[in-house]
């Protein structure tokens, strides 16, 4: 009873004009900035920062979390038109969305994400107002062992689910690996794998890699079976209404993967894109059509979408009630909140409740504007189909190297994208598959310093990562998931 007279306490707050017009107006800007590859929520919230002072706490954090959650949902437009990720969230989305586009249901993928968005954001906004302070409270008991453990799960359950070679997605895996650590070792100052260039010092971007593997690639792949193949169809939008056989089909796995992200999201250094993944894999686990992933299954737009908006909620819960941001985005949302005069932690439901419950009432009606304006846009912003082919190739190259060199002013960058692009070209052709190399760059630097951080508490005793019994469990559960497609292979012979 107490949830439901704080959510009537919040609505009050979120309810008053101007902060509906900070609702609609930071979920439109994120819809738009998600749409467009190489800004990013990151970008847009320190943007926003000026805009918030003199704001109250609860009005600008309301405008700046419309900003968030609204660039990962808008993030799923360019992954399902032009296989070039809007945001690190929505990279899995590209791997069913893309292939359904391309067999003239481009209006239907949009539909699909568009209705697990919103779903996934509600279930995950139910949850954060019943239990985000007991999830406060478990999320601290993670150590760094479990963070790694956590870590190597996420990366094996994608590397088995490689469906040609496991061996071969291991071998993206690693490469994924060896180029999240490129750069300096900030612990102790090495340089790694830079060549002897300035440039790398930094490491590379993820932006550059993951619109190189999937976005210049898919150019390049078009410009190598003939300048683009077969030419579009016109209308090749497709219908935006589900038969009951599609909800039935995409009800469970939204439900499903609704869940997970949002307990991926209440872990900090999770957040929306293991989240995303993780709801992937698991639904192509599950599935019984899980051989037809990847090549237009609508399960594998609905998992994604569910999951990366209800991760991207569930990063409010660290957030909000221990002050310990999730990801990049959630770090800049709590600069924001400290340069307002708002300390997140336990007490911030006593001390600010209009802030907490303010934000949490906003997340509904933001969900439903969200929905209102991108369904009626979906058949427009899908007649990006309707270009001619050389058009659409030259957009896709366009909006890659934009997005790259608005990000840095750096030519070098532009070089890495197209040396990544022709390595996607590679993979592609040799049936290497990307998923493991995308998600091992997101994980590997944070498993590196998970691992790190665990061995000097334990004094460089390995045995901390099997002695706590929630990290065994986990590195139990990632063995299984290597080991279980070999034993089946093995069977089957």
């Amino acid at each position: 009873m107490d949830a439901f007279n704080n959510l009537i306490y919040g609505f009050s707050i979120a309810l008053d004009p101007i902060n509906l017009f900070y609702v609609f107006a930071g979920v439109f800007a994120g819809t738009v900035i998600g749409m467009l590859p190489g800004l990013g929520p990151i970008s847009a919230l320190a943007l926003m920062i000026p805009l918030t002072f003199g704001m109250e706490p609860s009005s600008g954090l309301i405008l700046m979390a419309g900003v968030y959650y609204g660039a990962i949902f808008g993030g799923s437009t360019s992954s399902i038109l032009l296989n070039a990720p809007g945001v690190a969230g929505t990279v899995a989305t590209s791997f069913d969305g893309y292939p359904l586009a391309k067999q003239g249901q481009a209006g239907k993928a949009l539909a699909i994400a568009a209705y697990a968005s919103f779903i996934g954001g509600t279930i995950s906004i139910i949850f954060l107002m019943l239990v985000a302070p007991l999830l406060g409270r478990v999320a601290v008991s993670f150590g760094p062992a479990e963070y790694f453990s956590l870590m190597v799960l996420g990366l094996t359950a994608v590397v088995s689910l490689s469906d040609k070679s496991l061996v071969k997605g291991l071998i993206a895996a690693v490469v994924g690996v060896m180029i999240s650590i490129m750069g300096i070792d900030l612990q102790t100052g090495t340089e790694r794998f830079t060549f002897g260039t300035a440039h790398l010092l930094d490491g590379i971007d993820f932006l550059v890699v993951a619109l190189g593997i999937f976005a210049l690639a898919e150019v390049f792949y078009m410009l190598l079976r003939g300048g683009g193949g077969k030419e579009q169809p016109r209308n090749a939008i497709g219908s935006l209404r589900l038969s009951k056989q599609e909800v039935r089909q995409i009800a469970p796995p939204i439900g499903r993967s609704s869940i997970l992200g949002f307990f991926t999201g209440v872990l900090p250094g999770a957040g929306a894109t293991i989240g995303s993944f993780l709801g992937y894999s698991m639904e192509k686990r599950l599935a019984k059509d899980g051989d037809t992933f990847g090549k237009g299954n609508i399960k594998g737009v609905a998992a994604p979408e569910s999951a990366n908006n209800a991760a991207c909620t569930g990063s409010f819960v660290p957030l909000l009630t221990l002050g310990v941001p999730g990801s990049g985005s959630t770090a800049v949302l709590l600069g924001a909140l400290l340069v307002m005069g708002v300390s997140p932690g336990p007490a911030m439901l006593v001390d600010r409740p209009d802030v907490f419950w303010g934000v949490v009432a906003s997340m509904y009606i933001g969900n439903i504007m969200l929905l209102v304006l991108n369904l009626p846009l979906i058949p427009l912003i899908a007649k990006i189909l309707d270009l001619p082919r050389p058009l659409l190739l030259a957009l896709i190259l366009i909006f890659c190297m934009v997005g790259v060199y608005g990000m840095s002013f750096s030519v070098f960058d532009l070089l890495l994208l197209l040396g990544f692009g022709l390595l996607g070209l590679g993979m592609r052709l040799f049936g290497f598959p990307a998923a493991p190399l995308i998600l091992a760059l997101i994980l590997g630097s944070i498993m590196e310093e998970s691992m790190r951080r665990a061995l000097q508490i334990s004094g460089g005793d390995w045995s901390i990562f099997i002695d706590k019994p929630i990290s065994l469990a986990l590195l139990v559960v990632a063995a299984l998931s290597l080991t279980l497609p070999l034993l089946r292979k093995l069977r089957a012979r």
